[in-house]
């Protein structure tokens, strides 16, 4: 009997997140970009006007979740050299700690960005920025579930980037509404060895967006991350573009699609 109740169990498990796989991954329709944005973090220059906006993310593991608390959304266009991408995060409580270069950014709340240029599966990057603009980039040869590794020391170079707070940071006496994060992405500093990528209407690339928001309670004037009975924080929320079903951004199959369209 008790075998039969964990098979019956182990079955709904399956089944459940069978429907979160069988969902589609999400598709973007990226314009050319005639005249590139100035990147300064603002969200209402005449350039991005007319770029449509994504649906609001998601809980990562789909739609057998509530949806966040809390909006997320972002958009992008492209030219021959750049990917631009621009988003918009609610938020009441602006936070970030974080200084350093390559610091483990999603300590704070943070945005990433994750792209697979030719849709193998492996050799694609990771980009996370925090409310200080802080940046932690890397690159992996291949999942960490196939081994990985990640390589800490791989830059993106050329990059810039820009963050914009309609709040006040690190204050826990008013009520923030959010932050922008802006970006442009040479297409160049995401080769590594031999590889070389250029966009292609006929062919599109994976992409995946992230956002990390942990639960807060004051500490002075500013936060801290709220911790459990045991005295650890509690667990983060992850919020993306395309569901991956499961708490692992490192699918790279379950990522979304960028299409090019010029």
């Amino acid at each position: 009997m008790r075998f039969t109740l964990f098979f019956v169990s182990v079955l709904a498990c399956m089944s459940v997140y069978s429907q979160t796989l069988n969902s589609l991954p999400k598709s973007y329709y990226a314009n050319y970009a005639k005249k590139p944005p100035m990147i300064d973090g603002k969200i209402g220059k005449r350039e991005w006007k007319s770029v449509p906006w994504s649906d609001n993310y998601v809980d990562i593991e789909g739609d057998q979740k509530p949806m966040p608390r809390l909006a997320t959304r972002m958009k992008m266009m492209w030219n021959e050299d750049t990917l631009y991408i621009l988003a918009d995060m609610e938020e009441p409580h602006l936070w970030a700690t974080l200084t350093d270069y390559d610091a483990i950014i999603f300590q704070d709340h943070d945005f990433e960005i994750f792209i697979d240029p030719d849709d193998d599966g492996n050799e694609y990057i990771e980009i996370e920025i925090n409310a200080l603009g802080t940046i932690m980039d890397l690159h992996m040869g291949k999942p960490y579930s196939r081994g990985g590794p990640m390589d800490m020391a791989w830059n993106t170079v050329g990059m810039r980037s820009a963050v914009g707070l309609n709040g006040t940071l690190n204050r826990n006496d008013d009520i923030d509404k959010g932050w922008v994060v802006e970006f442009a992405i040479p297409f160049s500093s995401m080769s590594k060895g031999e590889k070389k990528y250029k966009p292609t209407p006929e062919k599109p690339w994976r992409i995946n967006f992230s956002r990390v928001e942990w639960e807060l309670e004051p500490d002075g004037l500013s936060y801290k991350r709220k911790t459990g009975a045991n005295g650890r924080p509690l667990p983060e929320n992850n919020w993306v573009w395309s569901p991956q079903g499961a708490i692992n951004m490192h699918i790279p199959e379950r990522w979304g699609y960028l299409h090019f369209i010029k």
